[in-house]
């Protein structure tokens, strides 16, 4: 009997020392990604080994990144998705 109060004085000390934005789930700091697309550059001839150059590519031809990409490296562009 004297284990069940002092268990239940423990649990009830951490209860009331949490803070209470834990428990209320009212977390101030919000993580949001933004979901990238994806399209294969129109402009760019050949295997893509150099992202710089893919990146400069796909910003010629408006995107905002490009990047090297699978298993036969080919340029893909990518833009916020809306």
């Amino acid at each position: 009997m004297g284990w069940k109060v002092f268990f239940s004085f423990i649990l009830l000390l951490l209860l009331l020392f949490t803070p209470q934005d834990e428990l209320s789930g009212n977390n101030k700091v919000l993580t949001v990604e933004a979901r990238m697309c994806l399209a294969q550059s129109r402009g760019f001839q050949g295997t893509c080994l150099s992202s710089p150059y893919c990146e400069q590519v796909c910003r010629s031809e408006g995107f905002n990144d490009g990047r090297c990409r699978g298993l036969i490296r080919q340029c893909f562009c990518s833009w916020p998705c809306a």
